[in-house]
């Protein structure tokens, strides 16, 4: 969305800006926070942007991966089915799946995921969760999270303060070495810790 003021971001070795805005946006999957979802059918939102046909089958597929086929295959009209305005006629777990079942469709090459289960009840972060990785296998993603269960097995960590990049690495390695990230992991761990006791 914007261009940067200083520095570049590269892809490969490559100055993302030696490609075309429309091919260097066809590489990139996106599932916010919200994930709204425009008036129409299931169908409509799950094939959004895409400039191909889309068979059944794959529709299917996608839908399956997301674990969004059983409630779809539940609702009167299936795939036909109106959503409404902003996709008022789902849950939001349920819209969630809609998006990702919409990005595995995209196939991309990196994906970027924007908060994407923290306004979510337990039991439809479950699902979404589980339909994350079956979206991230096998390609980089970039996951902007507050909740440190999303994120604790990356491959790296940025932690960010005031807009600065202060540590960089794994779990592990920052525990040991970031002071404010083992603060945080510990606030953190022990919230899940008394929310785990309380449920019991």
């Amino acid at each position: 969305f914007y261009n940067p003021t200083a520095g570049s971001i590269l892809l490969g070795n490559e100055p993302i800006d030696t490609y075309s805005l429309e091919s260097w946006r066809e590489h990139i999957g996106y599932v916010s926070q919200e994930s709204p979802l425009m008036s129409g059918t299931i169908r409509d939102n799950i094939c959004y942007g895409l400039k191909r046909e889309v068979t059944d089958e794959e529709l299917r597929q996608a839908a399956d991966m997301a674990y969004a086929l059983q409630f779809i295959e539940d609702l009167p009209k299936k795939f036909e089915t109106e959503v409404g305005e902003r996709g008022i006629m789902l849950s939001g777990g349920q819209r969630q799946r809609i998006a990702i079942a919409r990005a595995l469709l995209r196939n991309p090459s990196i994906l970027m995921l924007d908060e994407a289960t923290s306004s979510l009840d337990s039991q439809s972060e479950k699902w979404v969760q589980q339909a994350l990785e079956v979206l991230m296998e096998g390609r980089t993603t970039i996951v902007i999270a507050h909740r440190l269960s999303t994120v604790v097995d990356a491959d790296q960590l940025l932690f960010v303060e005031q807009g600065e990049i202060t540590g960089r690495g794994t779990h592990h390695e920052l525990m040991a070495s970031h002071s404010l990230y083992r603060d945080f992991a510990e606030q953190q761990l022990k919230l899940n810790a008394d929310l785990e006791n309380k449920a019991v």
